[in-house]
């Protein structure tokens, strides 16, 4: 017997979805900071043994308020994720509030799919909170189920893989099984890059960039083989722009040495980037340009 289906990560910002994903997976899938909306796409990450295939779907943290048209398409990609699931995991923390009021609460209220609770960073739990913190959530929304997990210290995260393919239906496999995602290698160029800027830059800035990998080719170079990269920084406004360069270079130069070291890594080559910054005032609000940058699938 096979089993295969959809199980969609869910939850409030920097709650530690996307370290579950890439613990789920076993791979580098999705970018990991700690500043909050790090992650801006659904991004499917699989994980297949002879007998199951789960697709996991790390979405972007739910918004309250969105203030941007960017934003309103991250949560068009998250509240998705109730719409196409098997299995729902909700990522909570032992330090996140909620009032009992928010949109994620009705929504999973409403959904019919199976639900998983997932209480985040237990073995930060130096007061025993998780249990309590557990009853209150499952007063608010029946869950069917119910992890305490260290994403981070992947404790208990092979014990939940085990659990999610026992709610799983009877499948064949949706991808090749040797397949690890389904967004093509530039995707997850651009992301390490935008990775970087994340954790080089401060304030508005990381968050007012887009990256676009325009070229992307593999070549050899004195027999050995050599990805080349070219991407364009795009930033919302034209003081960021010697922001991200820096004074005599020196910023992006920084960023450039960054992101290759975890290129090369990710991609287990030689890789030569190159990065230039492109000013597309208010993109975040462009509607054309959002699309062009891939967020018309919400």
């Amino acid at each position: 017997m096979h089993k295969s289906g959809f199980v969609n990560i869910i939850g409030n910002p920097n709650v530690g979805k996307s370290t579950l994903m890439n613990a789920l997976v076993g791979e580098k899938m999705s970018i990991i900071t700690s500043k909050p909306q790090t992650t801006r796409h659904r991004i499917l990450g699989l994980r297949s043994d002879d007998n199951y295939q789960i697709v996991f779907s790390d979405s972007p943290g739910i918004i309250e308020k969105p203030l941007y048209g960017m934003q309103e398409a991250m949560n068009k990609f998250a509240f998705s994720s109730f719409e196409d699931a098997d299995v729902i995991l909700f990522v909570t923390d032992i330090f996140e509030k909620y009032t009992g009021e928010e949109a994620v609460i009705h929504a999973l209220n409403q959904t019919e799919v199976l639900k998983i609770l997932i209480i985040n960073k237990i073995d930060l739990d130096k007061e025993d909170k998780a249990d309590a913190i557990a009853n209150i959530w499952q007063e608010r929304v029946g869950f069917q189920d119910t992890f305490f997990i260290s994403a981070e210290q992947k404790l208990n995260t092979e014990q939940l893989v085990e659990r999610v393919v026992g709610y799983l239906p009877e499948s064949e496999a949706y991808y090749p099984k040797d397949q690890l995602s389904d967004k093509p290698e530039r995707f997850f160029a651009a992301e390490i890059i935008r990775e970087k800027i994340l954790l080089l830059y401060k304030q508005e800035v990381p968050y007012s960039c887009e990256v676009i990998v325009h070229r992307f080719k593999e070549e050899e170079k004195n027999g050995q083989p050599l990805l080349k990269i070219y991407a364009d920084i795009y930033v919302d406004r034209k003081s960021q722009k010697p922001i991200i360069i820096g004074k005599g270079g020196e910023a992006i130069k920084k960023l450039g040495i960054t992101a290759r070291a975890s290129l090369e890594a990710f991609f287990e080559q030689h890789v030569y980037l190159d990065l230039n910054v492109k000013i597309k005032e208010n993109w975040r609000n462009d509607e054309r340009t959002l699309k062009h940058f891939g967020y018309e699938n919400g």
